[in-house]
């Protein structure tokens, strides 16, 4: 995999799937890794080059120190592209990847396709859970919060049902540095990206999870009433879509990408 140099961190790519055609580029969530991806990736990649790569402070990617925002991740993404030599592709992010796939939307409009934002938001009008999350976080480390987000990233019914899926979800947020964890939770605890919204030209999708704690329903069909020609789709699922509800996300994502 390569490590692609975006102003200072190395960040952990992957290229996998077809040869020529459509690429597709996946963005993960905070506390999570380009692993999250793998319920879709044999399915993605019979039909696209799938681009997959952890944020800056996650996975096997470095961690400059802060502060982070939204637009210096999105800035890694054009930096991935430009490195790669690639014009062009659909974007598919979830949660933080759906917050930087506005910005991206909005900023490079001539990069990018089709869009897909999957539980996400566009605005948190208050900062009072993201800096008691930070402050346990500095304290006891992501083992302190782990119990407290896996239940919002996935449904209790789906964590009875697949305890090995769940365990395999809360070590990849184990895994992920501390001080990437801590400067991401701060850049998104002032996320206001409403104005960003109308502005977002490439055909949209916004996928929402009927059962997200994390960002509901309302905040999904928000972004969709203000992207223009925008389109929802609703998945039995908690925050995690992708994991929760393998096949129904890439039936969305496939059936969104290729429709005419």
């Amino acid at each position: 995999m390569p490590m692609i140099d975006a102003d200072g961190c190395l960040l952990n790519v992957s290229v996998e799937g077809r040869e020529s055609g459509p690429t597709l580029m996946l963005s993960n969530s905070l506390g999570c890794d380009m692993q999250m991806w793998e319920p879709q990736m044999k399915a993605f990649t019979q039909l696209f080059r799938v681009i997959r790569y952890d944020c800056r402070g996650h996975g096997k990617s470095s961690v400059p120190p802060g502060p982070y925002s939204i637009e210096r991740f999105g800035r890694d993404v054009l930096a991935i592209l430009d490195d790669l030599n690639i014009g062009k592709v659909h974007w598919c992010g979830l949660s933080m990847g759906g917050m930087i796939g506005q910005w991206l939307g909005a900023n490079a409009p001539e990069r990018f396709d089709r869009i897909i934002l999957s539980n996400t938001s566009s605005y948190y009008p208050d900062p009072t859970n993201w800096l008691n999350r930070i402050k346990a976080v500095k304290e006891g480390g992501l083992a302190a919060v782990a119990d407290t987000v896996l239940p919002g990233w996935l449904t209790a019914d789906f964590r009875e049902r697949e305890p090995q899926i769940t365990e395999k979800m809360k070590a990849i947020l184990l895994a992920t540095p501390v001080q990437g964890y801590i400067a991401t939770c701060e850049a998104l605890s002032t996320l206001d990206q409403r104005a960003l919204l109308p502005k977002i030209k490439s055909p949209t999708l916004v996928i929402a999870g009927r059962n997200d704690m994390s960002t509901p329903l309302a905040a999904g069909e928000f972004i969709r009433s203000q992207i223009p020609g925008a389109s929802l789709t609703i998945l039995d699922a908690a925050h995690i879509s992708n994991v929760e509800q393998p096949h129904a996300f890439a039936d969305a994502v496939i059936g969104f990408l290729t429709q005419r």
